[in-house]
């Protein structure tokens, strides 16, 4: 395996760090604007997925210590605040989640063409994991579009009250993270 190859699975790697980090930060700016609409349920499942991306990210610097990589923890991107109806946070997140997904077959695929097989197991679970988030995101988008008009909005709290939407972020096979997952 070359340095060059070496280095670009590494610099990968801590740009995910910078994404996983900004997508927890986007779920808690949408955890917050929900709150502010009194939408508790789906407040607590934004603020749960917010935990769950600042775990990737720190199950990410756990593997880089592991590897006896340098690890440097960057800043994150500017997020989104505001939104016009109970879609827009929701489909915003299904987005973030399939760009996630794309980033990390990029990282995979990296790995593999530095034939870092630990690397690329490494990267298995985290393939695995985009597979329910996307389909949990897009099950959630699916609902609230139904109840578009503000006097529904209770209808996807009551959904959320029924159903498991997404794994909570408990998954025995997940990575160690640094310092522990929260």
């Amino acid at each position: 395996m070359t340095a060059e190859t070496t280095s670009r699975f590494q610099d990968l790697l801590t740009e995910q760090i910078r994404h996983e980090f900004t997508a927890s930060q986007q779920y808690i700016a949408i955890a917050v604007w929900f709150d502010d609409k009194d939408l508790p349920r789906l407040a607590a499942h934004f603020y749960a997925q917010a935990v769950e991306e600042r775990n990737h990210a720190m199950m990410i610097v756990q593997y880089v210590l592991d590897r006896d990589w340098p690890v440097s923890i960057p800043g994150v991107d500017e997020v989104r605040n505001n939104f016009a109806s109970i879609t827009e946070p929701i489909a915003l997140a299904l987005a973030q989640e399939k760009t996630v997904t794309d980033q990390i077959e990029v990282i995979f695929r990296a790995a593999r063409d530095a034939g870092d097989v630990l690397g690329e197991q490494f990267m298995l679970w985290f393939l695995k994991e985009q597979v329910e988030e996307v389909a949990s995101m897009n099950t959630l988008l699916t609902v609230a579009e139904r109840c578009k008009d503000a006097s529904d909005w209770f209808q996807i709290e009551e959904h959320l009250a029924r159903e498991s939407v997404g794994d909570g972020g408990a998954d025995a096979s997940a990575p160690e993270a640094a310092g522990g997952a929260l």
